[in-house]
């Protein structure tokens, strides 16, 4: 038995192949189909990491009565929400205006012409069979009150976002003008004091359960404490970074970060391991040790960075997307342990390993189980892993989903790059730059000054066109590339992206960028993506970019789009920090100038890697080593001055006296 799936290279729409519903991908022919013969659209979208999708499958999908009635009353539509970011944020923001919690699976009911009236996330299949028949007979009925409801849901979404929200223009000027320091510094303390009153002193994150990691919030923290030397945020960083590498989210095994704990402990993960969380907290990690010097975050690095390389990447150098919660029908049973195991195993050390980790009889986890953790930093014997590590590979692992997304594998390039910037690990680097040469050649279309991204590849072929949220990403790799290596090609990719992104996604009107291309697929709405989550909102991003950029690059209409988008985000992101975290970041940039600083020399790697050894977020770095003349603005007659490697340091529009060595540089940054 197949269905419309067969065909596609999704790896979650091909888990559905065989399923008894008449599945169809998004597309013509399924709308056609619904249109032509007025029936109502199922619009069930998930991912292949997600366990509850694979629950609803295995009771609902396969079921052949329940796909039946399915397929009476419906033309029903599967998504890869991996796949599909534009459609799944469409329908998820329905989702939650009809008051409904948002999640995955997510099940929406459409018209015939898309627009929602119904929708909700997993049902049970008794409930389910109920809701299908329910919702099939109201359209055959009434039809008319049916599709005045979307139309209200439809309309609500079309709206614009700034008079959504009530956003407006503020100062919006990257000046040096003392009086615009001190508003957004106050803007900036205002940030952190709202989001510190939902910080869990005791067990770190936020105040809530289950505990998601949010890099963005860390990556403000940081730039924060770095700004204000304050103890007590920097307490609570390092109770939060200490804790997800120590608990059971973090594979200590292994290596790597599953995608959230279920508890508010960081203890028992929902299993699942994807590529968006890893690159973006190698940038958290690497940035903390930077500040810090904490060898616990330094060890995580190294590790996760092998887990990437042995366990996600594919010959060609792009990473996959995400490892299953799953393995053989169980939730986590390839990470998991009994005592009984962990004695056979480790022999006359199991007594201390089983004491450090909280190993039980009983389990520390549901059916005997153990989940490996602690609270506090362990020192593992090289032979206890290597032991561990051999029996777990006899086990049957976790699926696999290899399709290779552009914009995750931006934040695990940026994640390798801040990595080597760090800890100066060749590497490292030299795995950054093989993949950023994978996107460049197989997921890049050149066409003179401006380039163009494709979001998906699977077997050779790139298929879907890029969102917003794949340039804004592979453009902050590329910008902390050219940073960490001096080679200007991927400053020069950066700006071709990024002049495509202004040409074909930036709204004048509006003043913030759709999250789709003027050449996608129309939707019903055409929506822009504002709030940071657990990865940070695609415009957030590109304000960054733009800000970064335009100073690299000398353009003005750069930074004039970032200034302008900042301004009208920065009083609700000193309000709302938690959802707008990102925003806080670039905020922090307008709390006092932005340190320039260019080396020219023959051997200036050697500068670079000792001022990296200095946590200065608010920085741009430029450099050239002679071998050929850089048309950059930042290194323009900028000389070695008589044959000595040199370093000029410029901030607010004036330029200091060069100096030769990187101490003489922090003399001026902190006089």
């Amino acid at each position: 038995m197949t269905n419309q799936l067969i065909n596609e290279s999704s790896p979650y729409l091909l888990q559905h192949a065989h399923n008894p519903v008449e599945w169809y991908p998004w597309g013509e022919i399924a709308l056609q189909k619904a249109s032509n013969q007025n029936k109502p659209i199922l619009v069930s979208i998930g991912y292949s990491a997600c366990h509850w999708c694979h629950v609803m499958e295995r009771e609902s999908f396969e079921n052949q009565a329940i796909a039946e009635i399915m397929n009476q009353y419906f033309v029903c539509i599967k998504i890869d929400r991996e796949e599909r970011p534009d459609i799944d944020a469409l329908y998820m923001e329905a989702v939650q205006a009809m008051g409904v919690h948002g999640g995955w699976p997510l099940n929406v009911f459409l018209m015939p012409d898309t627009k929602p009236f119904y929708g909700g996330t997993y049902f049970a299949p008794q409930k389910w069979v109920e809701l299908l028949q329910s919702i099939g007979n109201a359209f055959v009925h009434h039809q008319a009150q049916l599709q005045e409801s979307a139309n209200g849901f439809a309309n609500n979404m079309q709206a614009k976002e700034s008079e959504k929200y009530n956003l407006t223009m503020g100062n919006g000027q990257w000046t040096i003008d003392n009086d615009i320091f001190r508003e957004t510094a106050a803007l900036f303390e205002n940030a952190y004091q709202n989001l510190a009153r939902s910080f869990d002193t005791e067990k770190g994150g936020m105040k809530r359960s289950p505990k998601f990691p949010m890099p963005s919030i860390w990556a403000f923290l940081l730039r924060y404490i770095e700004q204000t030397n304050n103890n007590e945020a920097l307490k609570q960083l390092n109770l939060t970074l200490t804790r997800i590498a120590c608990g059971g989210i973090y594979d200590q095994l292994g290596g790597g970060w599953t995608r959230y704990s279920t508890d508010d402990e960081w203890f028992a993960p929902h299993f699942e391991k994807m590529l968006y969380d890893n690159g973006q907290l190698l940038s958290i990690y690497a940035d903390a040790y930077c500040l810090t010097k904490k060898p616990l975050y330094k060890a995580v690095v190294y590790q996760t960075i092998a887990w990437a390389e042995n366990e996600m990447l594919s010959p060609e150098f792009g990473f996959y997307s995400a490892l299953d919660a799953d393995s053989e029908g169980e939730e986590g049973k390839y990470y998991c342990w009994s005592k009984t195991e962990i004695e056979n195993i480790l022999g006359d050390d199991a007594a201390l390993f089983c004491k450090l980790y909280q190993i039980t009889e009983d389990g520390n986890w549901e059916h005997e189980k153990n989940i490996l953790h602690s609270e506090t930093e362990i020192s593992w014997k090289p032979e206890w892993r290597e032991k561990l590590l051999t029996r777990q590979k006899k086990r049957i692992k976790p699926g696999l989903d290899d399709k290779i997304l552009c914009s995750w594998n931006g934040l695990m390039l940026k994640g390798l790059v801040d990595a080597y910037r760090v800890f100066g690990e060749s590497k490292f680097l030299d795995l950054a730059i093989k993949n950023a040469l994978f996107i460049d050649t197989k997921m890049t279309v050149l066409n003179g000054n401006e380039a163009q991204l494709l979001h998906n590849y699977k077997n050779g072929n790139a298929t879907i066109s890029a969102f917003l949220e794949d340039y804004a990403a592979i453009i902050a790799a590329y910008i902390v590339l050219y940073q960490a290596c001096f080679d200007e090609k991927w400053l020069r990719k950066a700006e071709k992206l990024s002049n495509y992104t202004i040409s074909n996604f930036y709204d004048s009107v509006d003043e913030f960028f759709y999250f789709t291309d003027n050449n996608a697929e129309k939707l019903i709405a055409r929506k822009k993506e504002l709030f940071d989550n657990v990865i940070p909102a695609s415009n957030s991003m590109m304000a960054k970019n733009l800000y970064d950029l335009g100073i690299l690059l000398d353009n003005t209409s750069y930074t004039e789009i970032a200034s302008k988008m900042l301004a009208k985000m920065q009083t609700m992101a000193s309000k709302e920090p938690q959802w707008l975290s990102n925003w806080a970041v670039l905020l922090s940039c307008k709390t006092k100038p932005t340190v320039e600083i260019a080396l020219v020399g023959q051997t200036i790697e050697n500068l670079r890697i000792e001022l990296e050894q200095h946590y200065l977020p608010n920085k741009i770095l430029a450099g050239n080593s002679l071998k050929t003349v850089s048309t950059l603005p930042l290194l323009e007659n900028r000389i070695a001055i008589n044959g000595k490697d040199t370093i000029y340091v410029c901030f607010g529009k004036t330029c200091l006296m060069p100096v030769h060595s990187v101490e003489e540089v922090m003399k001026l940054l902190n006089p």
